[in-house]
């Protein structure tokens, strides 16, 4: 049975502290690439992935690190786990990593990850640090999901586009339809539109908890 520390990591990372929704963090990608789900899906996987492991790391070698040159090994350890991740996803998921191009590297740059790092992972053991880690990654992804289903269904009236990319072949028919002959709302796509979608976002979250 989780812990109450345990209960409130999770709780900290999909809602009370999401990184995106509340700490205003890593909004670069998520303004950018929420356009579709599966874009989202994707970097909402590798951003996890990156704060896992590199909370874990991070924690694991917490007695080792000098405090004076603590952040820019943490910058390092993030920058080595974010290459390994784009040298697999070029490999085994070539399209879906063109479509997100520059935003796959661009994870190093993320405060998020490296804030984790700073304020929990390098004070924790290594089980709290890759909790926190998957806790903050799953909000994190969360916001860009919700995101990239508001951008793709106003603005081409479908979901799953392209799912292929991340899903294989098979996945070519996944794609919905979610309204017949919509030309699509271009407002959405653009950047006003993410920023539109990210403050209603934020409202919703904001009333659900002050009403809760």
């Amino acid at each position: 049975m989780a812990t109450s520390s345990t209960q409130s990591i999770i709780r900290n990372g999909l809602w009370h502290n999401n990184q995106a929704l509340v700490a205003l963090l890593g909004l670069c990608p998520l303004l950018a690439v929420s356009n579709t789900v599966i874009n989202s899906l994707g970097l909402g996987i590798a951003t996890t992935l990156t704060l896992v492991l590199s909370n874990g790391l991070v924690s694991s070698l917490r007695g080792y690190i000098l405090p004076e040159i603590r952040l820019p090994l943490f910058v390092l350890m993030i920058a080595g786990i974010v290459t390994i991740i784009e040298l697999l996803m070029h490999a085994w998921f070539y399209q879906l990593y063109k479509s997100l191009g520059i935003f796959i590297p661009l994870i190093v740059t993320n405060c998020a990850i490296i804030g984790r790092a700073e304020v929990f992972a390098s004070k924790n053991r290594i089980l709290p640090s890759l909790l926190d880690g998957l806790a903050m990654g799953l909000g994190f992804s969360f916001a860009l999901l919700a995101l990239g289903v508001f951008r793709e269904i106003l603005g081409a009236g479908t979901l799953f586009s392209q799912a292929e990319l991340l899903f294989g072949e098979t996945a070519k028919n996944w794609q919905i339809h979610v309204f017949d002959n919509y030309t699509g709302a271009l407002l959405a796509l653009l950047p006003p539109g993410t920023f539109i979608g990210l403050g209603l976002l934020i409202a919703a979250k904001n009333a659900y908890t002050l009403h809760k």
